[in-house]
C-alpha cells in the first residue's frame, strides 16, 4: 500500500472506529458486532505500525474509547483504568510470551501467568476508606470517569463494608447474567420497550442512569479482578491479591487459572473456550496476565495498555448446515418472527437446531430459501445467526418462503405497517400474546387494576382460571384466595379493584385494548370524539383520519382493530360484564386552554407530569413532547434541560410551576 493510500485508509478507519466507539461506550447502543469492531481496530493498529508517521494522539489505538456522560460528576482515577491489547491467534500470544520471558530472564525471575475470563460488562473502580465503600466510578477514558456511587450502591454483590477496616481501591466488571438478560429483554418486550442489543450494553445503560432508582430495578452483578491501589498491604503476586480480595468479602472473578508456561496458558484458553457456554455470564475473551507484581513494574505500560497483559479474543465459530424449514412464532407483543429449523450442528460449544431469521426483509435480502445450505455463526457468544447462504450448493428444489397473511396461532389478520420490518398479529384474544395483553389492560394508564401484577396474571393463566381478558370479571374472591396462602385480604382487595374498574372512564378502556399507536393521549381524543364504544367501532377510516393529531397510520390501525372479529367478541363480553362503554359528560365547560399547546420539562414539585397533563387537557389544552414555534407555553420544573434551552431560543413563553398554579385557579 502506498503512503497516500495508507494515510487515506487510516483517516477512514479513525472516523469509523470513533463513530462505533461512541455508539458502544457512550450511547450503549452498538450497530456492529464486537468482532467486526475488533477487526477494524486491528486493521488500524497494523497500518499505524507500518506507517508510524501517521500515528495521532486522537486515534483510538492511543486511548480508551469512553467519555464522561453529561449529568455525572467527573472522577480522576489515581491509578489509570487501562484497556488491553487484543490478539486473535496463538502466534501473537507466543510473541507476547517471548517478550515476557526475556524480561523475566533479564531480572532472574520465574515467569508465571494468571488466565482469567474477560467478562463482557462495564469496568468500574470502587474506593473504600476504613473498610467503607465511599466512591465508585466508570472507566471513562481511563483517566477520568463518571461518579456513579449511588448507582453502584444498588448492586447487591458490592460490599458496603469490608471484612477489614482498610483503605483500598479495586477494579471490577459490572455485568448482567445470561439468564437475567433474557428475562430483562422479555419484560421490555411485554412493555413494548426497545430491546437491549446485548448484556454488556444493558449493564452499561443501567449503571449510567441519572436516577439510581432505575438502576436498582436492573439485575446487576459484579466480579472484581484487580487491586488498583492499597497503601497498607503489599502483594507479591496477582493471584495472592485476588485471594485476599475474596477474604475481604469481594465477589472475585471465579475463573483464575495459574499457568507455569505458555503451553499451559494455551490449554487454559482452550478450556475456557470449550466451557464458555456453561458460564452464567457472558465473556468476550480470555485475559493473560503476568503474575509477579514486581516484574510487572519492570515491564511497565504504554499510554493506553499495560505491556504485561494481553487479551485473547475468541473468533466467531462458523459451521455449515441444512435449513430444513422456516416456521413462524408469535411473540407476546404479537410480533410474528420467522424461525429457521436446522439440521442440528455443533457451534461454539452448543448444538444449534433453530435460529431466528428476524423478519421478511432479512430473508429476502439474503435470498434464504427452505432447503438451502447455510453458514451458522454464534454472535456475542449467545445468539446463533445465519451469516451466509451457499448458493452454489443449490439443487433447484429449494423453496422461496412467504410470510403468512394471518396469525399462525389465532387466525387474526397479520399486518406489516408502513416503515416497519415486523409483521404483527392484531388479534386481542390471541393466546400467544394474551399475557402481555392482560398486563397492559391492568396497567396504571389503562384500567389501573391495583394488585394485578405480572406474577398474579401468570398464575391465573397457568391455572387456567382465565382464558381471555373478559374472564377477569367473572373471577370470585375464592378464586383469588387460592393464589396466596392466607390471602383473604389480598383476595378481597384484588376482587374489589377489578369490580371498581368497571366504572372507569371510556378512554381508559380504549387505551386498555392495546390498539397499535394509541396511548393515553390518543384514547382520550377518541373517547372525546365518538362519546361511546359503539360509535367508535362504527367510525370510518375517513372520519378517523380527519381527527387532529391522528395521522394515517394510527387511523388505519384503529380502523383495522375494530373490524377484527376478536375485538368485537371481547367488547361484547366486556359489555356483558358491565364495563362502562360511554363517555361521561364533562361537568366543567371551562376551556381556558383551548387551542394552546404545553410542553412539560424538568421535575415538578406538586404534580407528576401525568397529573399536570390531565389538568391541561381538562381545560381544553394539549401537551406535546417537543418544543416548536407552535408551542404556547413551556412548563419548566427543576433541572429543566434542552427543551428549556430551545424554548428560550425560539422565544416561547416559559412558565414556572407557581405561574401554572395561578393559571388553573
Amino acid at each position: 500500500m502506498t503512503k497516500e493510500n495508507a494515510k487515506k485508509r487510516i483517516k477512514e478507519l479513525r472516523d469509523i472506529t470513533a463513530y462505533h466507539a461512541k455508539r458502544y461506550y457512550d450511547e450503549d447502543n452498538p450497530e456492529i458486532s464486537d468482532f467486526e469492531y475488533d477487526m477494524l481496530m486491528l486493521e488500524l493498529r497494523n497500518l499505524e505500525k507500518e506507517f508510524p508517521e501517521f500515528i495521532d494522539k486522537d486515534s483510538l489505538t492511543q486511548k480508551v474509547g469512553g467519555t464522561v456522560k453529561e449529568g455525572f460528576e467527573k472522577v480522576e482515577h489515581e491509578v489509570p483504568l487501562q484497556s488491553l491489547l487484543d490478539i486473535f491467534n496463538f502466534e501473537d500470544l507466543k510473541a507476547f510470551d517471548e517478550r515476557m520471558q526475556k524480561n523475566a530472564e533479564e531480572n532472574n525471575t520465574l515467569l508465571k501467568y494468571v488466565v482469567e475470563t474477560k467478562i463482557d460488562g462495564l469496568s468500574v473502580s470502587l474506593e473504600y476508606k476504613n473498610g467503607e465503600f465511599v466512591r465508585g466510578a466508570t472507566r471513562g477514558d481511563g483517566l477520568v470517569g463518571e461518579n456513579i456511587t449511588d448507582n453502584l450502591k444498588t448492586v447487591a454483590s458490592i460490599p458496603k463494608k469490608l471484612n477489614e477496616n482498610i483503605d483500598i481501591t479495586v477494579r471490577g466488571e459490572v455485568f448482567i447474567s445470561k439468564e437475567d438478560f433474557e428475562k430483562l429483554n422479555e419484560e421490555r418486550e411485554i412493555l413494548e420497550k426497545p430491546l437491549f442489543a446485548n448484556a454488556r450494553n444493558a449493564a452499561a445503560g443501567s449503571l449510567r442512569q441519572l436516577d439510581s432508582k432505575e438502576t436498582a430495578k436492573r439485575p446487576l452483578d459484579i466480579y472484581i479482578f484487580n487491586v488498583q491501589k492499597s497503601d497498607s498491604i503489599e502483594f507479591k503476586s496477582h493471584i495472592e491479591s485476588l485471594l485476599y480480595l475474596e477474604k475481604l468479602g469481594f465477589n472475585v472473578n471465579p475463573v483464575k487459572i495459574v499457568c507455569n508456561n505458555i503451553d499451559e496458558v494455551i490449554d487454559a484458553i482452550n478450556k475456557i473456550g470449550e466451557d464458555r457456554d456453561k458460564l452464567s455470564f457472558g465473556i468476550d475473551g480470555a485475559v493473560i496476565k503476568v503474575d509477579d507484581l514486581a516484574l510487572r513494574e519492570i515491564i511497565g505500560t504504554n499510554y493506553k495498555t499495560p505491556k504485561w497483559a494481553i487479551a485473547y479474543k475468541y473468533p466467531p465459530e462458523k459451521k455449515e448446515t441444512k435449513l430444513k424449514d422456516i416456521i413462524c412464532q408469535v411473540g407476546r407483543t404479537g410480533a410474528i418472527t420467522p424461525m429457521a429449523i436446522l439440521e442440528p450442528v455443533r457451534v461454539a460449544g452448543s448444538t444449534i437446531s433453530k435460529t431466528t431469521l428476524h423478519n421478511e426483509d432479512f430473508i429476502k435480502e439474503r435470498d434464504i430459501r427452505i432447503g438451502d445450505t447455510v453458514v451458522i455463526q454464534k454472535a456475542g457468544d449467545v445468539i446463533p445467526e445465519v451469516v451466509e447462504v451457499k448458493k452454489k450448493k443449490r439443487k433447484g428444489n429449494e423453496v422461496i418462503f412467504e410470510m403468512p397473511k394471518v396469525c399462525p396461532v389465532c387466525g387474526a389478520a397479520a399486518v406489516r405497517e408502513e416503515g416497519e420490518a415486523i409483521l404483527r398479529c392484531i388479534g386481542i384474544e390471541c393466546s400467544a400474546k394474551l399475557f402481555r395483553s392482560i398486563v397492559h389492560f391492568a396497567s396504571r394508564d389503562a384500567m389501573n387494576i391495583k394488585g394485578l401484577g405480572y406474577s398474579i396474571i401468570e398464575e391465573l393463566l397457568n391455572r387456567k382460571l382465565i382464558e381471555n381478558i373478559a374472564d377477569l370479571y367473572s373471577l370470585t374472591v375464592d378464586d383469588f384466595k387460592t393464589l396466596k396462602k392466607n390471602g383473604e385480604k389480598f383476595a378481597q382487595n384484588l376482587y374489589d379493584a377489578i369490580q371498581e374498574s368497571k366504572n372507569n372512564e371510556l378512554y381508559r378502556l380504549i387505551n386498555a385494548l392495546g390498539i397499535r399507536h394509541v396511548g393515553v393521549k390518543g384514547a382520550k381524543i377518541l373517547a372525546k370524539k365518538y362519546k361511546s364504544m359503539d360509535k367508535l367501532i362504527k367510525a370510518s377510516y375517513h372520519s378517523l383520519v380527519m381527527i387532529d393529531d391522528m395521522g394515517e397510520i394510527t387511523a388505519n390501525a384503529v380502523h383495522e382493530f375494530f373490524h377484527e372479529e376478536q375485538t368485537l367478541d371481547l367488547i361484547k363480553r366486556l359489555k356483558k360484564a358491565g364495563l362502562n362503554m360511554e363517555e361521561s359528560e364533562d361537568e366543567s365547560q371551562d376551556s381556558r386552554f383551548d387551542g394552546m399547546t404545553f410542553v412539560l420539562t424538568g421535575a415538578l414539585i406538586k404534580y407528576t407530569r401525568d397529573e399536570a397533563s390531565e389538568i391541561i387537557e381538562k381545560f381544553g389544552g394539549k401537551t406535546s413532547g417537543s418544543v416548536s414555534k407552535k408551542t404556547t407555553y413551556v412548563l419548566a420544573g427543576e433541572d429543566a434541560g434542552s427543551k428549556l434551552d430551545k424554548a428560550n431560543k425560539l422565544g416561547v413563553t416559559v412558565i414556572s410551576e407557581q405561574e401554572f398554579e395561578d393559571m388553573i385557579k
